[in-house]
């Protein structure tokens, strides 16, 4: 029922009979407000959430939202104004359904936003920005088939979320994840529970400790909860004076 009211509206919109010129000659007019405005709003919606992702440097920039927006924009057009190139077939053959040009285009996203989140030690990197061009399609299926207040509400809900990430990344409280490695010489008998008591000195609790052996050199690795920077420094500290130990290395995990 939903799907006959859009095809209903969209009908109405475009007029019940399709435009004829000349049998096989299509007829669209680029100058269209019904053509310009959803493309300028799209590239618009793409290069304001682009260009957030351009400033934090993120795998997918100004230029691929813009793409993306206009490209969803461009395929919802062609779908919605096939009255425009379907003019050699009768008018009761043709169905006007967007829904399936929308489902094929959220599908091929899916794909381009997989390609950009990879990872990175204990990190996982692009979500956001996949999440981005996610929703960059889809204001851009909206502009293509004229929703434009629902559009531009998103495109600036968007960005006033992805603008929030500044500060929650200074007000919100944060449980941060590191991995820590220490060498010792073998000879100061230096244990794991000694590993482990080290960083809870410090305020951090280690989720699983490694514990290997290197010729005369003990190698302890841990991954430990509740790290910050004053404690890292802290704990950098204590390692540098300490004459026992042969070598460290403190990888905290992206804020």
């Amino acid at each position: 029922m939903e799907k006959a009211r859009v095809q209903c509206r969209l009908v109405s919109r475009l007029g019940a009979e399709p435009r004829r010129s000349q049998p096989g000659i299509m007829r669209m007019e680029l100058l269209n407000a019904d053509l310009i405005w959803p493309m300028a709003g799209a590239i618009a919606a793409g290069a304001v959430i682009g260009a957030e992702r351009e400033y934090r440097a993120s795998p997918a920039g100004l230029r691929t939202h813009i793409l993306v927006a206009l490209s969803c924009c461009l395929l919802m057009l062609s779908a919605v104004h096939q009255m425009e190139w379907l003019n050699d077939a009768p008018a009761e053959v043709i169905r006007i359904d967007p829904v399936r040009m929308a489902h094929g285009i959220l599908t091929g996203i899916g794909f381009l936003c997989g390609g950009v989140i990879f990872r990175e030690g204990l990190n996982v990197r692009g979500l956001t920005t996949a999440a981005s061009l996610w929703m960059t399609s889809t204001l851009g299926v909206l502009f293509g088939i004229g929703f434009y207040e629902l559009a531009i509400f998103g495109a600036i809900t968007t960005v006033l979320v992805l603008a929030a990430v500044s500060f929650t990344e200074r007000h919100a409280p944060q449980r941060r994840v590191v991995r820590i490695s220490a060498r010792y010489d073998r000879q100061t008998g230096f244990g794991a529970g000694d590993f482990r008591k080290q960083l809870a000195d410090h305020g951090m609790k280690a989720i699983t400790v490694e514990e290997s052996l290197e010729g005369d050199t003990l190698c302890f690795s841990a991954i430990a909860n509740d790290y910050d920077e004053e404690r890292g420094r802290a704990l950098s500290t204590a390692w540098s004076n300490d004459a026992a130990l042969r070598g460290y290395t403190i990888r905290p995990q992206q804020a």
